[in-house]
């Protein structure tokens, strides 16, 4: 892709966060790579998008727990001198207790959320540091902050991407790099990735979801302000800031009682 325009690249951008991410990015004036496994969803996302805007769509077919799929994302993100903007988005999640669930979608949640992301953020800043431009924002989540029976893994695997984000921060401070990383970390999102999993969203207060508009703009807004870490929603912000001023077993106990009350660990 030829382009004197910057370029996007946005990884699970079929549906949901990812899909928005594109849009407004667009509006930006950002060139875009759409990532995700479903060819249709991406073709059906690029005619829409550029239907509306002036910018150049690419679409990439890939599934980023298969080495050869995400070796050929690397190899697109390293080829592009005009990469400016990085969406760490793709994930999944799997209800269930760990030792109840078959071990390959296990093993399919850590490539996707810890080596992908790894794999290509290296391929990005290694141009974007040299170039001295370029963002990067890792979607985590809010169940980083602490654990819940019947989603170890998923817990874990953002609590692993919101650390190695802050990692990479505090590296390109250190060396006085504009570059700018982020770990966005949302509660509850409408869109299709609760759907997936045939999570049932009735337990859940109607004010505890939040739109993927409503993520989208808090993430570009608190990157226009280099801020780290960002938690959409007051709610969230305040019931991470008790998450983490609980002591743990006062967390474990509130925890595991939740989960034996909404059934959430069985599987």
């Amino acid at each position: 892709m030829q382009t004197t325009r910057p370029l996007a690249l946005i990884t699970g951008a079929s549906s949901g966060i990812g899909a928005t991410f594109a849009r407004q990015l667009a509006v930006r004036g950002y060139d875009l790579v759409l990532v995700a496994r479903r060819r249709d969803r991406l073709e059906q996302e690029a005619r829409a998008i550029q239907d509306g805007h002036p910018v150049q769509v690419e679409i990439l077919s890939a599934d980023l727990t298969r080495d050869a799929d995400l070796r050929a994302v690397e190899e697109r993100i390293a080829a592009a001198p005009n990469l400016e903007f990085l969406v760490n988005n793709a994930g999944f999640g799997i209800a269930g207790r760990f030792f109840s669930l078959p071990l390959d979608g296990q093993d399919q949640m850590h490539r996707l959320h810890v080596l992908a992301p790894m794999r290509l953020m290296h391929a990005a800043l290694q141009g974007m540091v040299a170039r001295k431009r370029g963002s990067i924002i890792n979607v985590s989540s809010v169940s980083g902050f602490g654990q819940n029976p019947g989603s170890v893994s998923y817990s874990a695997t953002k609590t692993w991407m919101s650390s190695f984000t802050e990692g990479i921060y505090m590296e390109l401070q250190s060396i006085g790099s504009p570059v700018r990383v982020q770990a966005l970390c949302p509660g509850f999102t409408l869109s299709e990735f609760h759907d997936t999993m045939s999570f049932d969203r009735t337990p859940i207060p109607a004010w505890m979801w939040m739109s993927a508009d409503e993520v989208v703009d808090a993430s570009l807004r608190a990157l226009d302000r280099g801020q780290l870490f960002v938690i959409p929603g007051w709610r969230y912000r305040l019931l991470v800031f008790v998450m983490r001023a609980l002591p743990r077993p006062l967390y474990h106990w509130l925890s595991i009682k939740y989960a034996r009350g909404t059934g959430r660990d069985k599987g």
